[in-house]
């Protein structure tokens, strides 16, 4: 296959494009390429997506598929006027961010959505679930019956700078001080395997599937989670429980930023993590051991430096001060 990803230098749509290769396929990779490359074997037309239409000048032909992971939608749309009429398959990855109700565990694609973004308003970190609905909305628009809506959940896996599921193997693999954990053992939590992300999004190219479908992994209890990451990490010391009205008291953010706790949601978001992926697994979606995740991560972060920067987490110094007041051990 002639494949076009729209991106390919980061996370996903890089997996995406190693993934690609490794198949045999011709893979280009559209991207401005200012914080990394795309990976070996891809050609690059290195192009900046923010100046318009012209950015896709250089990507000619025809092309079996195109994957774009846009979420601005002003350039999806321009992606799409460019592209749609010269792709036999295209790829939108989406987010379960779409839909208007998170409250529901087991909801499937037919819940209802998000309003899109009126046209002229600017995206932004607020309103990504509603930029995503706008494009998604665009994308069917330009491209008809041959567009698959990969409804991804949260990603997690080698690679990932958003620490919304590495903050936790790589705090217990850290230092044998107190972890802070919010109480919720029997919460879902749902993680998707970015390499599965990636392998699915290409066998859906490959086989013509379209559609919205749920990417989402399986669902594991957080405590369940917890205590494996404790135990990949050996760690020694103590987990110290805190209730999420306390922790809500203290100032810790739900779910990503600084000084969150990741996996942790906000009230009413109990079907956030805990959707259901029946559709792409019928489909050919196929999940890999949750512990394979967690093993892969846990190398990574260990790679990438555990004393790193992070997008989301407790810093130490706020967990040492908050652990001091909740000396339970779980």
């Amino acid at each position: 296959m002639r494949i076009l990803v729209l991106g390919g230098t980061a996370f996903l749509s890089a997996e995406i494009v190693r993934s690609a290769v490794a198949a045999g396929h011709d893979v280009t990779c559209l991207a401005r390429g200012s914080a990394a490359v795309p990976p070996p074997g891809a050609s690059w037309l290195r192009a900046d997506r923010s100046l318009g239409a012209n950015a896709y000048a250089d990507a000619e032909g025809e092309w079996d598929a195109v994957v774009d992971v846009a979420r601005d939608p002003v350039a999806a749309t321009e992606a799409l006027e460019a592209l749609a009429g010269r792709a036999a398959h295209w790829t939108f990855v989406s987010s379960c961010s779409v839909y208007a109700d998170a409250s529901v565990p087991g909801a499937d694609e037919a819940t209802p959505l998000l309003p899109a973004l009126p046209a002229g308003t600017p995206s932004t970190a607020d309103t990504y679930g509603e930029s995503k609905a706008a494009i998604e909305e665009a994308t069917l628009q330009a491209a008809g019956g041959k567009v698959h809506l990969c409804r991804a959940g949260l990603i997690g896996g080698p690679g990932d700078s958003s620490d919304r599921y590495g903050y936790w193997p790589a705090r217990f693999a850290r230092d044998s001080r107190p972890v802070l954990v919010p109480a919720i053992d029997t919460s879902p939590t749902q993680v998707i395997d970015v390499r599965d992300l990636a392998a699915w999004i290409l066998r859906a190219a490959e086989k013509g599937v379209t559609g919205p479908l749920n990417a989402v992994g399986g669902q594991v209890p957080f405590g369940t989670f917890i205590a494996a990451f404790r135990d990949a990490a050996d760690h020694r010391g103590r987990v110290i429980p805190a209730a999420e009205a306390w922790l809500a008291r203290q100032g810790v953010n739900y779910w990503a930023g600084p000084d969150s706790l990741p996996l942790w949601l906000p009230p009413g978001h109990d079907g956030f993590m805990a959707r259901s992926n029946s559709a792409a697994l019928n489909a050919g979606l196929q999940l890999r051991p949750w512990q394979e995740t967690l093993a892969g991560t846990l190398m990574d972060e260990r790679t990438r430096g555990l004393d790193r920067p992070r997008k989301a987490g407790l810093s130490p110094g706020t967990e040492a001060r908050l652990a001091k007041k909740l000396p339970r051990s779980l």
